[in-house]
């Protein structure tokens, strides 16, 4: 069996991980920390801004990349992403994902503003703005990080396509899992997974809301069966509800990577979280192990093949020292830094900054490569926001590299096999 070892647990990590136990590879995950999903809203961006804000995805993506050729979506773009987020939408069926390529959604974020994106668990794509709605923004008093009032308030001034425009107002809720205690969205999420606790809730829902408008709730509605949770609060409450993602952590991201590390072991993956990747071993021009620092110590794990998925800046997959030198840890691959060279930064916090653009640059395989373009292991793979040219928090973009990445370097591992 192939022994496959994918170093990082964020959302390319483990696309590629689950991808590869799903072929019979012997999957092993290493990670410092718990990955980066539970950050995330849930969604999956694949191209929101262009620079302007993209309606169409599939569409604009052929005519961009070609603009890009540095692109990660330049080995992406078109039958390697459509493929996967294919797979991803079977993976994920629990969480019942909606929308495609054809045409971003608008989803009201918790800062009330219309945020593009391709595809978003049903209880969150209810609340698509496009053609505006009516909404009600429902707080619940014993969360601190949801404010109804804001999101209301600033969802009216949200500019959507032809004019359309949201009529919102806002409401708290008192029903709480914990009354009279602060209580995080993890105690509610996991509270109403149990249909019994949901009564109360949809009884004040029931007594909020007015004929033709939709509720806009903080998105913990469940976290092991939220589909189920968020379908029977609608039906209980009669009226549509949507779930708006709170500021991180975020319970759609916690229900994404729990669906995922369970799929893994199921199909025989493994999860090590806490050891380091600090190098590898090899000879002729391919990988025999991944040096881990475990504790006090150091030691080799034999691989067939290594998938780098450490993210860029914001994980600590690309580090920029003191004196402007970028430099990618785990490994010591090339990094391809700012084009032209310098700091690549600009003056105010949301200029653009090429640097951010920084990472490795790989072949049509997903193999990095060095400066003349040779791959610099012939069995090492990049995913995800480890590879050069994209700046995904400005594109939204990241969601779909990731799948799209993950699932490409573990299908060219297993045509390798």
């Amino acid at each position: 069996m192939t022994r496959v070892a994918v170093i990082g647990a964020g959302l390319a990590g483990l696309v590629c991980a689950l991808r590869l136990a799903q072929g019979g590879a012997d999957v092993t995950v290493f990670s410092r920390g718990t990955g980066g999903l539970h950050l995330t809203p849930g969604m999956i961006d694949v191209l929101g801004y262009a620079p302007e804000r993209v309606e169409a995805p599939g569409e604009t993506l052929a005519g961009w990349v070609a603009a890009r050729p540095e692109h990660p979506y330049a080995q992406l773009a078109g039958a390697p992403l459509e493929e996967a987020l294919d797979w991803f939408r079977g993976v994920a069926a629990p969480l019942r994902y909606g929308g495609d390529l054809a045409a971003n959604m608008l989803l009201p974020t918790a800062a009330g503003v219309a945020r593009p994106t391709a595809m978003a668990p049903a209880g969150m794509a209810a609340g698509d703005l496009r053609g505006g709605r009516r909404v009600v923004a429902v707080g619940l008093r014993a969360l601190k990080d949801f404010f109804p009032a804001y999101l209301a308030d600033n969802l009216r001034r949200a500019a959507l396509p032809g004019g359309a425009a949201v009529e919102a107002r806002h409401a708290v809720a008192t029903w709480s899992p914990r009354p009279g205690a602060d209580v995080q969205g993890h105690y509610f999420a996991r509270a109403l997974d149990e249909p019994g606790a949901r009564a109360g809730l949809a009884a004040e829902l029931r007594a909020i809301v007015e004929p033709g408008e939709t509720v806009l709730m903080p998105a913990v509605l469940g976290m092991r069966a939220s589909a189920e949770a968020w379908e029977d609060l609608c039906e209980r409450a009669g009226a549509p509800i949507a779930e708006v993602p709170t500021l991180p952590p975020c319970i759609p991201g916690m229900r994404l990577n729990l669906l995922l590390t369970r799929a893994l072991g199921e199909a025989g993956g493994r999860m090590v979280v806490g050891p380091e990747a600090v190098g590898v071993d090899g000879s002729g021009g391919r990988i025999d192990a991944v040096r881990i620092r475990d504790a006090a110590r150091v030691r080799a794990v034999p691989a067939d093949h290594v998938v780098l998925a450490t993210g860029g800046f914001e994980s600590g997959g690309v580090e920029l020292d003191s004196y402007g030198a970028v430099r990618e840890p785990a490994l010591g691959l090339p990094v391809a830094g700012p084009p032209g060279g310098g700091r690549g930064l600009g003056p105010r916090h949301l200029d653009e900054h090429p640097l951010m653009a920084a990472g490795v640059r790989v072949d049509d395989r997903l193999r990095p490569v060095d400066a003349s373009g040779a791959p610099v292991w012939g069995n090492l793979r990049a995913a995800g926001s480890i590879i050069a040219g994209a700046v995904p928090w400005r594109e939204k973009s990241g969601e779909g590299i990731a799948i799209a990445a993950g699932h490409r370097a573990a299908c060219t591992i297993l045509e390798d096999t």
